[in-house]
């Protein structure tokens, strides 16, 4: 258990499609440790275990002073008129854009016990929701921008200092 590294843009591991987990173990409770110690920081709202490095289907979210993790989460319902939401990334350090996100998301997985867990909400736990299934299935939030806005991140990152 440990606070681990954030991979960032241009680290493979951001692409992959997350494997579902089938047997928890020590090592998936290790994995949702890590995501948890890493994500319970000021700023962080949630955390996919791609950022970290695993590629088994996990995130963990630090939503109103609260860390939570969820396993094999599916997005079951999106809900309302996708708005545009100012988002970042711990993966793209340093870039805000506007995503259209649904206002309102729900996730069904399991927890560490195997029992089914469904988080649903609205505003940040939405989008946190949208955005780490994304990472979960291989995508950055910029590939949700459009043209103009991947162009503009895409010349900020080349000139950022973490690149």
């Amino acid at each position: 258990m440990a606070i681990r590294e954030i991979r960032v843009f241009g680290d493979p591991v951001l692409r992959t499609v997350c494997e579902p987990i089938e047997t928890i173990d020590e090592g998936v409770r290790a994995m949702v440790a890590d995501l948890c110690e890493t994500v319970a920081f000021d700023g962080r709202a949630g955390l996919a275990s791609t950022q970290i490095g695993y590629t088994q289907r996990a995130f963990s979210l630090h939503i109103d002073g609260e860390v939570s993790y969820i396993l094999n989460p599916e997005i079951v319902a999106l809900e309302g008129e996708p708005v545009p939401t100012g988002e970042g990334c711990l993966s793209v350090p340093d870039l805000w854009f506007d995503v259209l996100r649904y206002p309102r998301a729900t996730v069904r997985g399991i927890d560490l016990d195997g029992r089914e867990l469904v988080i649903s909400g609205e505003g940040l736990l939405a989008q946190a929701l949208q955005h780490e299934c994304d990472h979960l299935d291989g995508k950055l939030y910029l590939s949700r921008l459009d043209r103009e806005a991947r162009g503009e991140a895409m010349r900020q990152i080349r000139t950022s200092s973490w690149f």
